[in-house]
């Protein structure tokens, strides 16, 4: 480990009180950073009533709502203040978590800043742009802006060989290394008296089979086929319960689709829990993590799953399938409804038999926030120093360069402007107090 402490600039669009898994990724690298390693500043859209109350700072810039289609809001990175307050803070790297409005920020900044800009490549974007516009003549024009914005950084991370391959296939060319994230939970289950108190909340038969999912609750977490599969499983005349952690713009949706289904009284929905100590209860409780999406590229809530010696049920060749193995520490499966309700079955059966699976995920899997970040920190001393020499993945056009510097003198040109207006607007004002003052005392004379 580098004796140096660095000074480092985290961004991404989704943060507290929106919480996601690059959202816990940031505070878990800033929290580390700050407390053990150097100085963190994370940097995010603004979101109305946000309360940043961390060990670290927390720097936002004007956004728009747009959590209904984009599940968070969209962060204007233009911000010339913001960018003009930055720039003197000698940030020693900058690294990205999204390649939208984050790592346009980013690039902004390093303009000003002068230092190496990393970005990490969490989620599948090219899925959520076809999501979100729905448009066969604008998906390519974003994606080929999110790759560029992705080429123009200096080192790029994935979190996952899956992610990796899904960078590749929307058009990156460089380089990339894969670094892990990390879970915040320790190793093993909680304690016994809050998971029966928790038991006791919802009403939980500790013999029934209980089932749970944690995360956002949107269909493309694979929602469609768990509910078909469900349905199949209760048809069978298998008891069970199955808790939903989480909440999400599909949320109500999802809800009336398992109303119609015949199967919402099988269904638990909590909402949120943020508390970290009290979802990993939830964990401790279960008897089977089940995660059926193959849009996650890393999936964190099954690495927290495993730390709890809770099995999961996962798509076989998603990307949170890596690193597990059938039956030796998960349930790996097609991504069919029939398929997956056979397991569940099964599951349900053999519950005596999950906890050996548990155990054995713990100990394949498990990587704690502190050694990941750690492995990140010394990661960046390379970055600098491979930038300081010139070497750098960095697949910047002179096209790309000059919009940039462009982009950086309007801001400034913004900045110098909003500074003169300013200090008019201070002068007129002293103007027309100072007359109105003269007028009061001539009226009182």
């Amino acid at each position: 480990m580098s004796e140096n402490k660095l000074n480092v600039c985290l961004l991404n669009d989704s943060f507290p009180p929106l919480i996601d898994g690059v959202a816990t990724t940031v505070i878990n690298y800033a929290k580390i950073i700050q407390s053990e390693l150097g100085s963190a500043t994370v940097v995010t859209p603004a979101y109305p009533g946000a309360e940043d109350n961390y060990s670290f700072p927390v720097v936002r810039y004007s956004s728009l709502s747009t959590e209904k289609q984009l599940g968070y809001r969209a962060g204007y990175p233009f911000s010339a203040s913001k960018l003009e307050a930055m720039k003197n803070q000698h940030f020693d790297v900058i690294h990205s978590h999204c390649p939208f409005a984050s790592t346009v920020f980013a690039r902004n900044l390093k303009e000003k800043n002068g230092a190496p800009l990393i970005m990490t490549y969490h989620t599948k974007f090219d899925e959520d742009i076809k999501r979100v516009l729905d448009s066969p003549l604008l998906e390519p024009q974003i994606t080929r802006f999110v790759v560029q914005n992705i080429s123009v950084c200096d080192e790029v991370w994935t979190v996952s060989r899956g992610a990796g391959e899904n960078l590749r296939s929307i058009g990156y060319e460089g380089d990339y290394i894969i670094m892990q994230n990390g879970v915040d939970f320790p190793k093993g289950r909680a304690l016994s008296e809050d998971v029966d108190a928790l038991r006791v909340t919802y009403d939980l038969d500790p013999d029934v089979p209980l089932f749970l999912f944690v995360g956002r609750l949107f269909w493309y977490k694979g929602f469609r086929v768990l509910l078909d599969a469900l349905k199949i499983v209760k048809d069978q005349g298998i008891d069970f319960r199955m808790m939903v952690v989480g909440d999400g713009g599909d949320a109500e949706d999802i809800k009336a689709e398992a109303e119609s289904l015949g199967i919402m009284d099988k269904f638990i929905f909590t909402g949120a829990v943020n508390d970290r100590a009290e979802l990993r209860v939830y964990y401790t409780a279960a008897d089977l993590f089940v995660f059926p999406s193959e849009y996650d590229t890393n999936g964190i809530v099954v690495r927290e799953a495993a730390a709890c010696e809770l099995p999961s049920l996962l798509i076989k060749g998603s990307c949170a399938a890596e690193d597990f193995t059938h039956y030796k520490d998960a349930i790996l499966v097609a991504n069919d409804a029939k398929a997956i309700a056979e397991e569940l079955v099964y599951a349900a059966l053999h519950t005596d038999a999950l906890p050996k699976l548990g155990e054995n995920a713990m100990n394949d899997v498990y990587l704690s926030w502190e050694d990941a970040v750690k492995r990140a920190y010394e990661r960046y001393q390379t970055v600098i120093d491979n930038y300081k020499r010139g070497i750098t993945q960095c697949r910047e056009t002179k096209t790309q360069e000059i919009l940039y510097s462009s982009v950086s003198s309007i801001t400034n040109s913004i900045q110098k402007v909003r500074s003169i207006t300013a200090l008019a607007k201070r002068k007129t004002i002293k103007a027309i107090t100072g007359t109105i003052s003269a007028g009061l005392s001539r009226k009182d004379k």
